[in-house]
């Protein structure tokens, strides 16, 4: 019987983000990864035709936890309350409670290595990136439009581009937590956004 492969697929994976996340994926080679996962060229080459084919799988991967991530907690802020208002606002605060540990897990954003490095994306790497970013965008959307119709929200406010802000955010935050080396950065980031959400949706303490 064949051995399963996952495993060494996994670790593979495993390592090379680590490595994309610190150094870029154009700095990042194939001999790099192979040393850190600790495999050898024919076992990298049995489960990726080629460093792009690493790059994709890579990018589908972190694509599909971050969708999870964004239905793992926005059903938890559903089971707190069944006013939407309420709901995207303790979207965001969980999220707020959690960030020293998803920071201290994930100190940076695989999305910003590779559409910083634009000339290096293969085709189909931006494929899983653009669809993780609508979901986000989506489901953020669902909410306020429904927050937006039991309560009065400020005139003219584009909800699409409150709901893009939310994702966009958390993208910054990364970058700021790794460039100031203060993973506090993405806590004090959510906590602005999530009052901002509580202020427009008239939801907070008391209200």
């Amino acid at each position: 019987m064949p051995r399963d492969g996952t495993a060494t697929r996994n670790r593979i994976l495993d390592s090379a983000e680590r490595l994309v996340l610190e150094r870029g994926f154009g700095a990042t080679s194939v001999d790099a990864v192979i040393a850190a996962s600790k495999s050898s060229k024919g076992a990298f080459f049995h489960h990726f035709a080629s460093k792009d084919d690493l790059g994709r799988a890579l990018v589908a991967r972190y694509a599909a936890s971050d969708i999870e991530h964004l239905e793992r907690y926005m059903a938890a802020a559903e089971a707190e309350s069944e006013d939407p208002a309420r709901q995207v606002v303790a979207f965001v605060r969980l999220f707020e409670e959690d960030a020293d540990d998803i920071v201290a897990a994930q100190p940076s954003c695989l999305y910003v290595s590779f559409v910083n490095e634009r000339q290096l994306d293969p085709e189909g790497t931006a494929e899983p990136i653009v669809e993780a970013i609508v979901a986000w965008r989506v489901r953020l959307l669902e909410k306020m439009r429904a927050a937006a119709e039991r309560s009065p929200v400020p005139e003219g406010l584009d909800l699409e581009a409150l709901a893009d802000h939310v994702f966009v955010t958390f993208e910054g935050a990364f970058i700021l937590a790794r460039s100031l080396q203060d993973g506090a950065q993405m806590r004090r980031q959510l906590r602005l956004v999530r009052m901002l959400l509580e202020q427009t949706f008239g939801v907070g303490p008391g209200a």
